[in-house]
């Protein structure tokens, strides 16, 4: 008999003591025989006779029950109940629970059986209502908000990077963290007792080159315990003046149970940096001219809008006497966004009338001032922070937004509604019913649609179109156009979107088979031959048969001064250039306005249509605003209710499979009314010794020496967010003959030049003999010389019930995540590996150079360290990609809850 349990409320937790039960309501007779526990492999649709293999007996009982009357003395039904005992080693219960709840393996499944099943009085019948008891404590999670604070108050400060140290005034820093349990406690559970733990180091000359040493560590609170999300703060003992610092914090969590008491820690959050410096200029005053008020404990009423420019008059610390210049940014938007400007004189004020949030909501505006002077790491020394904090408005909605849900492929719709908030409402109308359509294909994940346009075979199907009822936006004024682009044919110009006038267009969004890269463009007017004035992508060739985020901005700087106006593309939230001043590029330009319909799919030169686009297009959108680099950031997530959408794109499942490929899944896993898998991305092609195959469900089955299954790739443009997962089998014995440093990939995708992978998930050999779990990223140059990595590792090694079982692992890289870079500016792209539903710490997750791979995707090998090869022992059951970041609840529900 099989009980398979699901982690549920137990994820998260570490279990201190575990107990399964069963009771049992039959003997084939009165005399006692062995019943063993014993754990198994899960169960799936694939399973075979004689059912999953057995992994490890968990424990045995000596019993009889379930007989009534018919024994002497009476034996009644029982609950028989499985605890490990001490004095025998090989039940280990517990230790399997604690890795099931750690999420090293999706799902626990045990058997009950006879020690004997030749023997058929040792026959026994339990009931299907089994129980799995449990001690536990909570398992810590690595903190947050930690920083230090710059001088003597109350507010807590950022973790800055090594490039851009906090500045602190005081020789007693004081450093702060928040604790957490790693699964927030449910309302009905124990409240943690948990503890911040903080170490400190010195750099030993003071520079970022230096050595470092630990010089400090202490803990808070110092008598008693915190629970989930206290924050804590601690004083450190006297540190020297002029020194650099970093220092990092993790959680303590304490547990007593059973006459023993024991603690757990969480892995170390990141370095954070500060520099002492009691010279320094202090922190400057902030005055506001509007429209921003400061916030104050009983008024924060929001004002403006993001792009919305105030004024701030800066001023030096009245202890300051050289204070020469100042810079400033929005916390929210970090790095990125940080602006300076020098003072007229010495001690002078500063008044900036272009100080513009990016975010909506209560924002922190800091100020920090500088004498110009160099720190020992030979960079302009700036003081700690002064804080603004101002409540934001909501941006004006989109005069128009466009989902192409509306139908469905042989629906016989053709019109798309506008959602779109501001305005009158400007429904697309789907012209030439041949080359326009639905399709399942839609970038909000499962049961979404979006639009068709055209076909690259059929002449007949090659001029569709569709069109809004109206002009949706102003092109004389500023503006904004978002789109969701799905190219399948790149051999002419593939135009987007387009807002035509009598000669030509406007505006015009699309692929350039000329550049081979994504272009916007204006024209300097609406007349025959214009000049066209374009903001280039920084790519070219992007994928084909790829989901890709397109954004545009036209900005006129809210003045009628068109000599400032500026266009510019973005790709995937990320600023393409610098904004093009379109005035510069041509004299004869001015602002014109297109008054007819906005277009998708084609636009107009020299008064006749073309460039007719051939793929997809979803989720477009229309703002009569210039919309600021987080705001684009924003949309590339694609949020529905406030939460980032994926959609699944590429889908292999070896158990459904046989011959010489892993098939492609029929059907979209998370849509129950698919009957085919839209992308149709064709099998995984086998070589070498790779088999489908298994002992009681058919697996891809790799021997770690040759055998791999591979197609072309891509399937996702890498320079957007993404998500990949893979559940595989370690085969400990193969692995284990392999040397120190072995790398067994399990996916990934070349880069398509030199021998890298692009991105892949795998196993890895460190000394000792323990093994890694890892996600990565590698940048190649043109000649396949490696110039940026970003990788992702497990915060602990894969311990003993990770082999020879399944376990989900699973790669996300986020676009919209921000780093700090090694020349001190912030970057965007952070890989996260999880292993189950847990999220592991990234060691070096920000990628600072953009990478596309192309070429062979391949499953069980892959290329690393210049070399292709490093043979996967071990077995995979399927692999899906995702276009989209998934967030922790998403890889939870839609990836290690699912049943099959």
């Amino acid at each position: 008999m099989y009980f398979e349990f699901g982690a549920g409320k137990l994820a998260g937790k570490h279990v201190l003591d575990a107990t399964f039960r069963a009771l049992e309501t039959w003997s084939f007779n009165c005399t006692p025989y062995w019943v063993d526990l014993e754990r198994t492999d899960n169960i799936s649709e694939g399973t075979r006779w004689p059912g999953p293999r057995q992994l490890d007996q968990l424990g045995d009982k000596y019993v009889s029950a379930g007989r009534g009357d018919l024994c002497t003395p009476e034996q009644p039904n029982k609950w028989i109940e499985f605890n490990d005992n001490p004095g025998e080693a090989d039940e280990n219960l517990t230790s399997t629970v604690r890795a099931f709840a750690a999420g090293k393996f999706p799902r626990l499944t045990v058997m009950l059986r006879a020690k004997d099943e030749t023997e058929p009085r040792a026959w026994k019948r339990f009931d299907n209502d089994a129980e799995l008891k449990v001690r536990y404590v909570h398992k810590p999670g690595v903190p947050t908000t930690v920083g230090a604070i710059p001088g003597t108050g109350s507010k807590t400060g950022p973790c800055r990077p090594s490039s851009d140290p906090l500045t602190v005034t005081v020789d007693t820093p004081s450093i702060h963290a928040r604790v957490q349990t790693l699964v927030q406690p449910g309302g009905d559970e124990t409240t943690p007792a948990l503890q911040a733990e903080f170490v400190m180091q010195r750099s030993s000359d003071d520079t970022r080159k230096g050595s470092w040493s630990q010089v400090w560590s202490g803990h808070s609170p110092e008598k008693g315990w915190a629970t989930d999300g206290d924050l804590e703060k601690i004083t450190t003992s006297k540190r020297a003046d002029g020194g650099l610092y970093r220092f990092r914090a993790r959680t303590q969590s304490h547990w007593s149970y059973d006459n023993r008491s024991g603690d757990l820690f969480s892995p170390y959050s990141s370095w954070c940096y500060l520099r002492i410096d009691s010279t320094a200029p202090k922190a400057p005053t902030i005055a506001t001219g509007g429209p921003y008020r400061e916030c104050t404990a009983n008024d924060c009423a929001s004002n403006g809008a993001p792009g919305t420019p105030g004024t701030f008059t800066f001023r030096p610390n009245t202890a300051d006497k050289d204070v020469k210049a100042y810079r400033w940014r929005f916390l929210s938007t970090g790095a990125s966004a940080v602006k300076q400007v020098n003072a007229a004189s010495t001690n002078a004020p500063v008044t900036r009338k272009d100080v513009a949030p990016g975010l909506s909501g209560t924002q922190t505006l800091a100020v920090e001032a500088s004498d110009l002077k160099l720190d020992k790491d030979g960079r302009v020394r700036w003081g700690p922070p002064a804080e603004f904090v101002l409540k934001v408005g909501l941006p004006e909605g989109p005069t128009g937004r466009w989902r192409f849900d509306d139908g469905k492929p042989g629906s016989g719709v053709t019109v798309a509604k506008d959602s779109g908030e501001a305005g009158i409402r400007h429904n697309i109308v789907l012209r030439d019913d041949a080359g326009t359509g639905w399709s399942t294909m839609g970038r909000r994940g499962a049961g979404d649609y979006s639009l068709w346009l055209n076909d690259s075979t059929d002449p007949a199907k090659q001029t569709g179109y569709a069109s809004t009822e109206g002009a949706a936006v102003n092109t004389q004024d500023s503006f904004t156009v978002s789109a969701w682009a799905y190219l399948t044919d790149a051999a002419e110009n593939r135009t987007v979107l387009s807002a035509p006038g009598d000669q030509g267009s406007a505006f015009t969004l699309y692929y350039s088979s000329a550049y081979k890269k994504w272009v916007f463009n204006r024209t300097d007017q609406d007349k025959k031959d214009p000049v066209y004035i374009r903001s280039v992508a920084d790519e070219a060739n992007p994928p084909l048969r790829v989901w890709t985020h397109l954004a545009a901005v036209f900005d006129t700087q809210q003045d009628v001064d068109k000599g400032n106006d500026t266009i510019q593309l973005y790709v995937n939230g990320k600023p393409q250039g610098e904004p093009v001043v379109l005035a510069k590029a041509a004299a004869t330009y001015t602002p014109w306005a297109a008054d007819r319909n906005t277009m998708l799919g084609v636009s107009k030169v020299d008064g006749a249509f073309g460039e007719y686009f051939r793929g997809r297009v979803d989720e477009v959108a229309v703002w009569q605003q210039a919309h600021q680099p987080e705001q684009l950031r924003e949309e590339h997530q694609l949020k529905v209710d406030e939460v980032p959408t994926n959609e699944l794109v590429a889908h292999w499942d070896a158990t459904i499979s046989s011959g010489t490929q892993v098939a492609e899944s029929p059907e979209d896993p998370d849509d129950p009314a698919s009957t085919s898998f839209p992308y149709r991305r064709g099998g995984l092609k086998l070589s070498g010794t790779a088999r489908l195959t298994g002992e009681d469900a058919t697996a891809l089955v790799l021997d770690g020496s040759s055998g791999y299954a591979s197609m072309t790739g891509p399937v996702i443009d890498e320079t957007g967010s993404f998500t990949v997962s893979a559940r595989v089998r370690l085969d400990k014995a193969l692995l284990g003959a392999k040397p120190v440093g072995y790398r067994g990939l399990v996916v990934g995708q070349a880069a398509g030049v030199g021998k890298e992978s692009s991105w892949a998930l795998w196993v890895e050999k460190i000394e000792g003999g323990a093994y890694e779990w890892r996600f990565g990223r590698t940048a190649v140059d043109s000649t396949g010389k490696v110039v940026g990595t970003a990788f992702a590792v497990a915060h602990e090694t894969i311990g003993a019930h990770e082999f020879d079982t399944w376990v989900d692992l699973t790669g996300v890289f986020d676009v919209t995540r921000s780093f700090g870079a090694a020349d001190g500016t912030q970057r965007f792209g952070v890989s996260q590996l999880f292993v189950g539903q847990f999220p592991q710490n990234a060691e070096d997750g920000g990628l600072e150079v953009e990478q596309q791979g192309a070429g062979a995707l391949s499953v069980g090998r892959g290329a690393a360290n210049g070399t292709t090869g490093h043979h996967l022992p071990g077995d995979v059951a399927k692999v899906r990609v995702w276009v989209g970041a998934m967030t922790n609840d998403q890889v939870k529900n839609q990836i290690t809850d699912q049943s099959t």
